[in-house]
């Protein structure tokens, strides 16, 4: 084979097939849904930051408000402590600890709501929310609908994949807050 006859189909881009075409689409239709997934999420921490905070009369009542004295935290481990839980003595531990409790968990709705919502540092986010929807499934353990399981699980499973996923750059500012963070992954 002479090279005049290699050049020509050399020089020619290769097309990319309908399988992989359709792949892309794919993916591009799936990462929109992650990103919405993750606005959700981050939504459902910040909006239970707001309630707990001025009691909005939801979850919380306006007198129960912690701006208004009252405990984020209190009234969910204390019933898990008469429960029967079987982890009541970490979350005596944790409400003997109070306000500090409060506040870390304050905290964490905040900044994991805000995280996902602007789409910036998912991985800490993700992180802070996977740890926090385990110890609210083990603080409502046992479950009453299932022996093992409930949507606290699938949710820290979720949230840890939406971190290896990158889902802040999806519908959020995760390409432009990787530029800023200057490959620091964890800030990602």
């Amino acid at each position: 084979m002479s090279a005049t006859a290699a050049t020509p189909a050399a020089a020619t881009p290769a097309r990319p097939a309908a399988a992989e075409l359709t792949a892309t689409r794919k993916a591009g239709w799936g990462y929109t849904l992650l990103g919405v997934t993750r606005l959700m999420v981050g939504f459902t921490f910040l909006w239970a930051f707001l309630d707990k905070t001025f009691g909005l009369g939801f979850a919380t009542p306006p007198e129960g408000a912690w701006l208004n004295g009252g405990s984020p935290t209190a009234g969910f481990l204390g019933g898990s402590i008469e429960g029967g839980n079987p982890f009541a003595g970490v979350w005596s531990a944790f409400l003997s600890i109070n306000p500090l409790t409060d506040v870390l968990f304050m905290l964490g709705l905040l900044g994991v709501g805000l995280a996902f919502m602007l789409g910036i540092g998912t991985r800490v986010a993700a992180v802070s929310a996977a740890a926090m929807y385990t110890l609210m499934y083990l603080a409502a353990f046992p479950m009453s609908t299932n022996p093992l399981y409930d949507t606290h699980l699938l949710l820290a499973v979720a949230v840890l994949a939406m971190a290896g996923l990158a889902a802040g750059d999806h519908i959020g500012l995760g390409r432009q807050w990787s530029r800023i963070v200057k490959g620091n992954r964890f800030l990602i």
